[in-house]
Protein backbone atom coordinates (compact mmCIF):
# COMPACT_ATOMS: atom_id res chain seq x y z
CA UNK A 1 0.00 0.00 0.00
CA UNK A 2 1.20 3.70 -1.10
CA UNK A 3 2.93 5.38 2.18
CA UNK A 4 0.40 7.43 3.97
CA UNK A 5 2.33 10.65 3.27
CA UNK A 6 2.16 10.20 -0.52
CA UNK A 7 -1.69 9.74 -0.48
CA UNK A 8 -2.19 12.68 1.23
CA UNK A 9 -0.54 14.84 -1.37
CA UNK A 10 -4.02 13.41 -3.45
CA UNK A 11 -6.22 14.93 -0.96
CA UNK A 12 -7.76 17.80 -2.27
CA UNK A 13 -11.20 19.62 -1.18
CA UNK A 14 -14.45 18.98 -3.11
CA UNK A 15 -14.70 22.56 -3.63
CA UNK A 16 -11.52 22.96 -5.68
CA UNK A 17 -11.18 23.63 -9.49
CA UNK A 18 -10.41 21.42 -12.51
CA UNK A 19 -6.91 23.43 -12.97
CA UNK A 20 -6.55 22.73 -9.29
CA UNK A 21 -7.28 18.81 -9.51
CA UNK A 22 -5.03 18.85 -12.66
CA UNK A 23 -2.54 20.22 -10.96
CA UNK A 24 -2.65 17.68 -8.58
CA UNK A 25 -2.84 14.81 -10.42
CA UNK A 26 0.73 16.07 -12.43
CA UNK A 27 2.31 17.34 -9.25
CA UNK A 28 1.27 13.84 -7.34
CA UNK A 29 1.48 11.37 -10.17
CA UNK A 30 -1.28 8.21 -9.14
CA UNK A 31 -4.11 9.66 -11.63
CA UNK A 32 -6.33 9.96 -8.57
CA UNK A 33 -7.78 12.47 -5.97
CA UNK A 34 -9.17 12.00 -3.01
CA UNK A 35 -11.98 14.25 -1.64
CA UNK A 36 -12.29 14.05 2.44
CA UNK A 37 -13.95 15.80 4.72
CA UNK A 38 -13.19 18.02 7.88
CA UNK A 39 -12.57 14.82 9.79
CA UNK A 40 -11.09 12.68 7.49
CA UNK A 41 -13.98 10.65 6.48
CA UNK A 42 -14.10 10.00 2.41
CA UNK A 43 -16.22 12.44 0.24
CA UNK A 44 -15.33 10.43 -3.44
CA UNK A 45 -12.87 10.04 -5.50
CA UNK A 46 -12.06 11.76 -8.66
CA UNK A 47 -9.69 9.91 -11.53
CA UNK A 48 -8.05 11.97 -14.66
CA UNK A 49 -10.93 9.99 -16.78
CA UNK A 50 -13.64 11.92 -14.61
CA UNK A 51 -12.25 15.13 -15.24
CA UNK A 52 -11.76 14.94 -19.08
CA UNK A 53 -15.64 13.34 -19.49
CA UNK A 54 -16.26 16.87 -17.62
CA UNK A 55 -14.73 18.75 -19.81
CA UNK A 56 -16.06 16.74 -22.93
CA UNK A 57 -19.74 17.73 -20.98
CA UNK A 58 -18.45 21.40 -21.03
CA UNK A 59 -17.20 22.10 -17.92
CA UNK A 60 -14.50 24.41 -17.92
CA UNK A 61 -11.05 24.43 -15.81
CA UNK A 62 -12.66 26.75 -13.49
CA UNK A 63 -15.33 24.73 -12.34
CA UNK A 64 -15.46 22.83 -9.20
CA UNK A 65 -15.21 19.29 -9.22
CA UNK A 66 -18.08 18.49 -7.21
CA UNK A 67 -19.67 17.70 -10.20
CA UNK A 68 -17.76 15.02 -10.99
CA UNK A 69 -16.63 13.17 -7.65
CA UNK A 70 -17.50 9.52 -7.65
CA UNK A 71 -19.45 9.61 -4.05
CA UNK A 72 -19.59 5.65 -4.25
CA UNK A 73 -16.20 4.01 -4.79
CA UNK A 74 -14.47 1.01 -4.36
CA UNK A 75 -12.88 0.91 -0.91
CA UNK A 76 -11.61 -1.68 1.39
CA UNK A 77 -11.34 -1.78 5.07
CA UNK A 78 -7.78 -1.17 6.24
CA UNK A 79 -5.38 -3.84 6.69
CA UNK A 80 -7.26 -6.13 3.90
CA UNK A 81 -4.76 -8.26 2.26
CA UNK A 82 -3.15 -7.85 -1.12
CA UNK A 83 -4.34 -10.65 -2.46
CA UNK A 84 -8.03 -9.86 -1.96
CA UNK A 85 -7.28 -6.26 -3.24
CA UNK A 86 -5.66 -7.48 -6.50
CA UNK A 87 -8.92 -9.78 -7.26
CA UNK A 88 -11.50 -6.60 -6.65
CA UNK A 89 -8.81 -3.96 -8.81
CA UNK A 90 -9.15 -6.48 -11.50
CA UNK A 91 -13.16 -7.05 -11.29
CA UNK A 92 -13.70 -3.58 -10.98
CA UNK A 93 -11.35 -2.93 -13.32
CA UNK A 94 -10.02 -0.21 -11.43
CA UNK A 95 -6.08 1.21 -10.69
CA UNK A 96 -6.62 2.54 -7.03
CA UNK A 97 -8.61 1.51 -4.05
CA UNK A 98 -8.80 3.54 -0.38
CA UNK A 99 -8.35 1.88 2.47
CA UNK A 100 -10.80 3.20 5.36
CA UNK A 101 -11.12 2.52 8.80
CA UNK A 102 -14.40 1.78 11.15
CA UNK A 103 -15.53 5.33 10.77
CA UNK A 104 -15.01 5.29 7.14
CA UNK A 105 -11.99 8.02 7.48
CA UNK A 106 -9.21 7.38 4.87
CA UNK A 107 -6.17 5.36 6.28
CA UNK A 108 -4.13 4.66 3.29
CA UNK A 109 -4.06 3.48 -1.23
CA UNK A 110 -3.54 0.49 -2.85
CA UNK A 111 -2.29 0.95 -6.41
CA UNK A 112 -2.05 -1.42 -9.13
CA UNK A 113 1.37 0.21 -10.26
CA UNK A 114 2.50 -1.61 -6.90
CA UNK A 115 2.20 -5.10 -8.92
CA UNK A 116 5.40 -3.61 -10.93
CA UNK A 117 5.98 -2.72 -14.29
CA UNK A 118 3.50 -2.48 -17.25
CA UNK A 119 2.92 -5.91 -19.15
CA UNK A 120 3.99 -5.98 -22.36
CA UNK A 121 0.73 -5.79 -24.67
CA UNK A 122 0.26 -6.07 -28.57
CA UNK A 123 -0.84 -2.72 -29.58
CA UNK A 124 1.37 -0.62 -32.29
CA UNK A 125 2.73 2.80 -32.18
CA UNK A 126 3.50 4.45 -35.15
CA UNK A 127 5.51 7.14 -35.34
CA UNK A 128 6.00 9.95 -38.01
CA UNK A 129 9.64 10.77 -38.31
CA UNK A 130 9.77 12.15 -41.73
CA UNK A 131 9.29 15.50 -41.87
CA UNK A 132 11.95 18.37 -42.83
CA UNK A 133 12.08 20.23 -40.33
CA UNK A 134 12.33 23.49 -41.79
CA UNK A 135 11.51 25.96 -38.85
CA UNK A 136 14.40 24.10 -36.70
CA UNK A 137 16.45 24.73 -39.19
CA UNK A 138 19.90 25.12 -39.33
CA UNK A 139 19.86 22.12 -36.39
CA UNK A 140 18.26 19.96 -38.88
CA UNK A 141 20.11 21.20 -41.98
CA UNK A 142 21.87 17.89 -41.42
CA UNK A 143 20.21 15.90 -38.90
CA UNK A 144 16.42 15.16 -39.30
CA UNK A 145 14.36 16.56 -36.60
CA UNK A 146 13.65 13.57 -33.85
CA UNK A 147 17.07 13.05 -33.54
CA UNK A 148 18.33 16.08 -32.38
CA UNK A 149 19.41 15.23 -28.55
CA UNK A 150 17.54 16.61 -25.62
CA UNK A 151 19.34 15.35 -22.34
CA UNK A 152 21.81 13.26 -23.99
CA UNK A 153 19.44 11.32 -26.13
CA UNK A 154 17.59 11.67 -29.54
CA UNK A 155 14.27 13.16 -28.81
CA UNK A 156 12.72 9.61 -30.56
CA UNK A 157 14.69 7.55 -28.17
CA UNK A 158 12.74 9.55 -25.28
CA UNK A 159 9.70 9.06 -27.14
CA UNK A 160 10.34 5.27 -27.84
CA UNK A 161 11.59 4.47 -24.19
CA UNK A 162 8.38 5.89 -22.37
CA UNK A 163 6.06 3.96 -24.81
CA UNK A 164 8.35 0.47 -24.22
CA UNK A 165 7.87 1.41 -20.49
CA UNK A 166 4.10 1.51 -21.12
CA UNK A 167 4.19 -1.90 -22.44
CA UNK A 168 4.60 -1.35 -26.17
CA UNK A 169 7.21 -3.69 -28.10
CA UNK A 170 6.07 -3.06 -31.94
CA UNK A 171 7.03 0.16 -33.40
CA UNK A 172 6.49 1.62 -37.41
CA UNK A 173 8.60 4.48 -38.30
CA UNK A 174 7.33 6.29 -41.25
CA UNK A 175 11.04 7.92 -42.49
CA UNK A 176 11.69 10.34 -45.23
CA UNK A 177 14.10 13.48 -44.72
CA UNK A 178 17.46 11.68 -43.58
CA UNK A 179 15.82 8.14 -42.17
CA UNK A 180 19.08 6.66 -43.43
CA UNK A 181 19.93 8.01 -40.06
CA UNK A 182 16.72 6.88 -37.89
CA UNK A 183 17.36 3.09 -39.43
CA UNK A 184 21.01 3.01 -38.83
CA UNK A 185 20.01 4.04 -34.81
CA UNK A 186 17.52 2.11 -34.04
CA UNK A 187 18.05 -1.12 -36.64
CA UNK A 188 15.44 -3.90 -35.42
CA UNK A 189 14.81 -2.31 -32.15
CA UNK A 190 15.90 -5.16 -30.40
CA UNK A 191 18.66 -3.17 -28.83
CA UNK A 192 15.60 -1.54 -27.24
CA UNK A 193 13.70 -4.16 -26.46
CA UNK A 194 11.36 -3.66 -28.90
CA UNK A 195 10.37 -4.31 -32.69
CA UNK A 196 10.88 -1.85 -35.26
CA UNK A 197 9.48 -1.63 -38.58
CA UNK A 198 9.99 1.51 -41.37
CA UNK A 199 7.51 2.22 -44.07
CA UNK A 200 9.54 4.98 -46.13
CA UNK A 201 7.76 7.77 -48.07
CA UNK A 202 9.44 8.90 -51.16
CA UNK A 203 7.70 12.03 -51.06
CA UNK A 204 5.74 14.01 -48.04
CA UNK A 205 2.59 12.25 -47.73
CA UNK A 206 1.17 14.24 -44.53
CA UNK A 207 0.52 12.14 -41.48
CA UNK A 208 -2.01 10.18 -42.50
CA UNK A 209 -0.96 9.56 -46.28
CA UNK A 210 1.63 7.56 -44.66
CA UNK A 211 -0.34 5.48 -42.43
CA UNK A 212 -1.72 4.23 -45.90
CA UNK A 213 1.90 2.93 -46.87
CA UNK A 214 1.49 -0.13 -43.78
CA UNK A 215 1.68 -3.35 -45.58
CA UNK A 216 0.07 -5.35 -42.91
CA UNK A 217 -2.34 -3.48 -40.85
CA UNK A 218 -2.78 -3.24 -36.90
CA UNK A 219 -4.63 -6.12 -36.12
CA UNK A 220 -5.71 -4.53 -32.48
CA UNK A 221 -6.47 -0.42 -32.01
CA UNK A 222 -3.15 1.22 -32.01
CA UNK A 223 -1.45 5.00 -31.61
CA UNK A 224 -0.10 7.65 -34.05
CA UNK A 225 2.40 10.32 -32.69
CA UNK A 226 4.35 12.93 -34.44
CA UNK A 227 7.72 12.30 -33.67
CA UNK A 228 8.35 16.17 -31.78
CA UNK A 229 6.31 15.82 -29.71
CA UNK A 230 7.29 15.23 -25.74
CA UNK A 231 4.46 14.29 -23.58
CA UNK A 232 4.16 12.77 -20.66
CA UNK A 233 0.47 11.67 -21.30
CA UNK A 234 -0.07 7.36 -20.67
CA UNK A 235 -0.92 6.22 -24.69
CA UNK A 236 -2.54 2.62 -23.24
CA UNK A 237 -4.94 5.68 -21.27
CA UNK A 238 -5.31 6.65 -24.91
CA UNK A 239 -6.30 3.17 -26.30
CA UNK A 240 -8.38 2.78 -23.20
CA UNK A 241 -10.55 6.13 -23.97
CA UNK A 242 -10.95 5.00 -27.54
CA UNK A 243 -12.64 1.99 -26.39
CA UNK A 244 -14.46 3.67 -23.54
CA UNK A 245 -16.12 5.98 -26.36
CA UNK A 246 -16.84 3.48 -28.69
CA UNK A 247 -15.21 6.00 -31.53
CA UNK A 248 -13.15 5.25 -34.26
CA UNK A 249 -10.58 7.62 -33.47
CA UNK A 250 -9.25 10.19 -30.96
CA UNK A 251 -6.76 13.37 -30.93
CA UNK A 252 -5.32 14.58 -27.87
CA UNK A 253 -6.06 18.44 -27.56
CA UNK A 254 -3.96 20.42 -25.16
CA UNK A 255 -5.91 23.61 -23.88
CA UNK A 256 -4.00 27.02 -24.62
CA UNK A 257 -4.34 30.17 -23.34
CA UNK A 258 -3.46 33.07 -25.06
CA UNK A 259 -3.85 36.94 -23.26
CA UNK A 260 -4.66 39.43 -25.20
CA UNK A 261 -1.89 42.16 -24.35
CA UNK A 262 -4.53 45.16 -24.80
CA UNK A 263 -8.12 46.60 -23.26
CA UNK A 264 -10.32 45.12 -25.82
CA UNK A 265 -13.48 47.33 -26.78
CA UNK A 266 -16.95 45.27 -26.65
CA UNK A 267 -18.82 46.96 -29.56
CA UNK A 268 -22.52 46.65 -31.31
CA UNK A 269 -22.17 48.86 -34.61
CA UNK A 270 -20.49 52.28 -32.70
CA UNK A 271 -21.81 51.48 -29.48
CA UNK A 272 -19.60 50.81 -26.88
CA UNK A 273 -21.17 48.33 -24.72
CA UNK A 274 -18.35 47.01 -22.51
CA UNK A 275 -14.34 46.82 -21.67
CA UNK A 276 -12.34 43.64 -21.35
CA UNK A 277 -9.13 44.44 -19.64
CA UNK A 278 -6.53 41.80 -21.23
CA UNK A 279 -8.68 39.37 -21.54
CA UNK A 280 -7.43 35.39 -21.95
CA UNK A 281 -8.72 33.72 -25.19
CA UNK A 282 -8.77 29.68 -24.58
CA UNK A 283 -8.78 27.47 -27.52
CA UNK A 284 -7.96 23.62 -27.83
CA UNK A 285 -4.93 22.43 -30.22
CA UNK A 286 -4.19 19.24 -31.75
CA UNK A 287 -1.17 17.78 -29.81
CA UNK A 288 0.03 15.79 -32.67
CA UNK A 289 -1.02 11.95 -30.78
CA UNK A 290 -3.62 9.60 -31.77
CA UNK A 291 -5.15 6.66 -31.15
CA UNK A 292 -7.11 5.05 -34.36
CA UNK A 293 -9.18 1.83 -35.07
CA UNK A 294 -7.85 -0.22 -37.85
CA UNK A 295 -10.35 0.43 -39.68
CA UNK A 296 -9.50 3.91 -40.44
CA UNK A 297 -6.31 2.53 -42.42
CA UNK A 298 -9.10 1.10 -44.96
CA UNK A 299 -10.48 4.20 -45.92
CA UNK A 300 -7.25 5.94 -46.99
CA UNK A 301 -6.05 6.17 -50.44
CA UNK A 302 -3.06 4.19 -50.81
CA UNK A 303 0.13 6.54 -51.50
CA UNK A 304 -1.87 9.38 -51.31
CA UNK A 305 -1.60 12.89 -49.35
CA UNK A 306 -4.07 12.86 -46.49
CA UNK A 307 -3.33 14.80 -42.80
CA UNK A 308 -4.58 13.95 -39.99
CA UNK A 309 -7.40 16.41 -39.54
CA UNK A 310 -8.54 15.06 -42.89
CA UNK A 311 -9.49 11.95 -41.52
CA UNK A 312 -11.62 12.87 -38.29
CA UNK A 313 -13.39 15.18 -40.87
CA UNK A 314 -14.11 12.32 -42.99
CA UNK A 315 -14.97 9.50 -40.18
CA UNK A 316 -17.52 12.69 -38.66
CA UNK A 317 -19.13 12.85 -42.31
CA UNK A 318 -19.25 9.10 -42.68
CA UNK A 319 -21.18 9.13 -39.19
CA UNK A 320 -18.42 7.57 -37.04
CA UNK A 321 -17.51 8.56 -33.68
CA UNK A 322 -14.17 11.00 -33.38
CA UNK A 323 -13.61 12.48 -29.82
CA UNK A 324 -10.96 14.87 -27.84
CA UNK A 325 -8.90 13.45 -25.25
CA UNK A 326 -8.10 16.64 -22.91
CA UNK A 327 -5.14 16.78 -21.84
CA UNK A 328 -3.37 18.26 -18.96
CA UNK A 329 0.00 16.61 -19.00
CA UNK A 330 3.33 18.49 -19.97
CA UNK A 331 3.61 18.64 -23.48
CA UNK A 332 5.83 20.43 -26.00
CA UNK A 333 5.68 20.53 -29.69
CA UNK A 334 9.21 21.02 -30.86
CA UNK A 335 9.14 23.05 -34.15
CA UNK A 336 11.20 26.01 -33.42
CA UNK A 337 14.44 26.92 -32.03
CA UNK A 338 13.27 28.34 -29.40
CA UNK A 339 11.12 24.99 -28.34
CA UNK A 340 14.13 23.09 -28.87
CA UNK A 341 15.95 25.49 -26.00
CA UNK A 342 13.14 24.94 -23.97
CA UNK A 343 13.26 21.58 -24.14
CA UNK A 344 16.79 21.23 -23.47
CA UNK A 345 16.72 23.48 -20.82
CA UNK A 346 13.62 21.98 -18.96
CA UNK A 347 13.23 18.77 -20.55
CA UNK A 348 10.17 16.27 -19.70
CA UNK A 349 9.54 13.15 -17.67
CA UNK A 350 9.21 11.49 -20.91
CA UNK A 351 12.03 8.71 -20.60
CA UNK A 352 10.05 6.71 -17.40
CA UNK A 353 7.05 4.59 -18.34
Amino acid sequence: MIEAVNWRKAVISQHATFQQAFQNLNDVAIKLCICVDEEGGLIGLITDGDLRRGLLRGLSMDDCVAEVINRNPLVVPENTDWTTVRALMRANKVAQVPSVDDEGRVVGLYLWDELGPAEDHDHVMVLMVGGLGKRLRPFTETCPKPMLEIAGKPMLQHIVERARGQGFRHFIFCINYYGEMIRDFFGDGRQFGIKVEYIEEHEPLGTAGALSLIEQAPQRDFVVSNGDVLTDIDYTELLSFLNQHDAQAVMAVKLHEWTNPFGVVEMEGLEIKGFSEKPVLRSHVNAGVYALSPAVLQMLPKGGYCDMPTVFEMLSDQGARVVAYPMYEPWLDVGRPDDLKTARSTPLKISSG
